[in-house]
């Protein structure tokens, strides 16, 4: 049976059509090394970050407060992810020549970004719809990040958005979709790929541990950025272009930041 949508092409992997499924052993123990190597060096460029942060901050004259104020939390946060999605692309999972044109193509029809839009919609849909329904049973989360996007908005609007709708979707779509989801797109199990890929997605939006929701809150909050993490891979595993998924993962954060400032103002 055809796994084409209605008014869809056939999924292209944007590793190339029809991969032959390969044994899980070997790429679980692929994803288990990129994810090794991704949790270590967001731990110690996040932390070095932050220490740099608050060192510049205090020869410039600034009182030390012993926290790490929100532009600080942006710059760490931004940098503990996009090393690791850079380093995990060019060392493990970097495109050849005939996924670049693979890619160039799939962005070249119209209905990529036809998909794109309306999963970025549903996206934003789905988040709000579960959050109100959550809401109404007496559950509600805060997510981890909320301060800092509260804060960046009063001091920093424009670095807000900019880090929000563009940078954090392209890092970030780089290392969960692009190396975590693409090996085993490339390996022909794109199933298990969308699901560890997806549970990775949620788990470093909410980590165990850091967070002051209980277990409820944290439940909800992974199933909410793992949906959304299991919508943006398979955006790129249909479409064949992670643009598309940038796009869709952009628009979600787009939605969402003018939903919480239209309802903080």
């Amino acid at each position: 049976m055809s796994d084409a949508a209605p008014g869809l092409p056939p999924a292209m992997p944007a590793t190339g059509p029809a991969a032959a499924p390969r044994p899980v052993g070997p790429l679980l123990a692929g994803f288990a090394l990129d994810w090794a190597v991704a949790m270590v060096l967001l731990v110690v460029v996040s932390a070095g970050v932050a220490t740099a942060w608050m060192v510049a901050r205090a020869l410039a004259g600034v009182a030390p407060t012993g926290e790490l104020d929100p532009m600080g939390q942006l710059l760490a946060a931004m940098a503990g992810v996009l090393v690791p999605a850079l380093a995990l692309y060019f060392w493990r999972r970097r495109a050849d020549a005939g996924e670049c044109l693979r890619s160039r193509q799939a962005a070249a029809r119209p209905r990529t970004w036809l998909l794109s839009l309306l999963v970025g919609a549903g996206c934003f849909g789905f988040a709000t719809g579960f959050s109100a329904l959550a809401s109404a049973l007496g559950l509600e989360p805060v997510p981890s990040n909320l301060g800092v996007v509260e804060a960046g908005w009063q001091r920093w609007p424009v670095f807000l958005v900019l880090f929000a709708v563009l940078l954090a979707p392209a890092y970030e779509e780089l290392l969960f979709r692009r190396v975590l989801f693409g090996r085993f797109l490339a390996g022909g199990r794109p199933w298990l790929g969308l699901l560890l890929s997806s549970l990775a997605f949620a788990l470093v939006h909410e980590p165990p541990g850091l967070t002051a929701n209980g277990l409820a809150g944290m439940l909800q909050l992974w199933l909410v950025y793992g949906v959304l993490g299991a919508a943006f891979a398979w955006v790129y595993w249909r479409t064949g272009t992670l643009w598309a998924a940038l796009a869709a993962h952009a628009l979600n954060n787009a939605l969402a930041l003018g939903s919480f400032l239209a309802g903080a103002a």
